[in-house]
C-alpha cells in the first residue's frame, strides 16, 4: 500500500509598480528531515503500543474492540502486516471467511513470505481450493521449514490426492518438528512416522 503523500503548496506571484516580485508560499506541513524522522518514530511507537493493547483485547474476548484498535494501527502504519494478519484471525474466528481472506491477502502484499498468513489462508481454501491450499502450504514451509502444522496440513491434502509417499514424508517432517502432532497423523501412516526417541527428547526440552 502506498503511503499518503504530503503535497507541497504552489508558489505565487505578485506584481508591483516598480517591477515583479516572486513570493514563495511555504506549506505549513513542510518539516525538516529531523522533524519528519521524529514524527515517524512517534507513529511507530504509538502503533506498537496499540498492537499490544489489541492483543490484550483479543485475550479478554473483545474482538470488536481489538478490531477497532487494529484499524487504528493501520491508520498510523498502513503496511503493518501484523495488524492485517490479526484482523484476518478475528474474522476467521467469527466465520467471516471473505473478510479473513482479504485481510490475509493484504498482509501477504506486504510480506509474501509471511508464514502465518500463508498457513491461515491455506486453511480457508483447504476444502474449496485444495490445489491452491497446497501451494500456499508449500510457500509457508519454504519460508519456515520447521512449520510443523503446515507439514501436517499438507500431508492431509496429499492423502486426499492419493499421493501417499509424499504424504508420508510430510507427516514425517511434521512429527520430527513437533512430536506432539503424532496423534493427528492418520492412523495408516503412524507406524511409519513414529517419533524417534531423539525427536521426542528434543520436543521435551523445548
Amino acid at each position: 500500500m502506498k503511503r499518503r503523500t504530503l503535497w507541497a503548496g504552489l508558489a505565487g506571484t505578485a506584481a508591483v509598480a516598480t517591477g515583479v516580485a516572486i513570493w514563495a508560499i511555504q506549506p505549513h506541513d513542510t518539516a525538516a528531515p529531523e522533524s519528519k524522522a521524529v514524527s515517524e518514530a512517534s507513529r511507530t511507537v504509538e502503533a506498537n503500543a496499540l498492537l499490544q493493547a489489541a492483543r490484550l483485547q483479543s485475550q479478554y474476548q473483545d474482538p470488536k474492540g481489538a478490531t477497532r484498535t487494529y484499524r487504528r494501527v493501520l491508520e498510523l502504519d498502513p503496511d503493518n502486516k501484523i495488524a492485517w494478519y490479526n484482523l484476518g484471525v478475528i474474522a476467521q474466528q467469527a466465520g467471516r471467511t471473505t473478510d479473513a481472506r482479504s485481510a490475509y491477502d493484504e498482509a501477504l502484499k506486504i510480506d509474501p513470505k509471511y508464514p502465518s498468513a500463508l498457513f491461515n489462508k491455506a486453511v480457508l481454501l483447504k476444502s474449496s481450493e485444495p490445489d491452491r491450499a497446497m501451494g500456499l502450504l508449500n510457500r509457508a514451509i519454504e519460508a519456515d521449514p520447521k512449520a510443523a502444522t503446515a507439514h501436517l496440513q499438507l500431508g492431509q491434502l496429499l492423502v486426499k490426492k492419493g499421493r501417499d509417499e509424499e504424504a508420508k514424508e510430510a507427516f514425517h517432517r511434521a512429527v520430527a518438528a513437533d512430536p506432539s502432532l503424532y496423534t493427528h497423523v492418520p492412523e495408516p501412516f503412524r507406524n511409519e512416522v513414529n517419533p524417534s526417541p531423539k525427536s521426542s527428547q528434543a520436543g521435551d526440552n523445548e
